[in-house]
């Protein structure tokens, strides 16, 4: 009966679970990023307009 316990290990399951779950919040990340990008492009734009005309002689 060796053979049966060997078909109950779960080592290798836990492993694609974490799998699953960062490949799920990379989806979310890249989804995130893409409906932002535009408002993040403007906020950076003002950030960096606002600093050069500080920092200018």
């Amino acid at each position: 009966m060796l053979w049966l316990k060997s078909l109950r290990r779960e080592e290798g399951q836990d492993l694609t679970e974490y799998a699953l779950l960062i490949g799920l919040i990379v989806v979310l990340a890249v989804g995130a990023i893409t409906l932002m990008g535009s408002s993040i492009r403007d906020i950076l734009s003002s950030i960096a307009s606002t600093l050069s005309g500080v920092l200018a002689p």
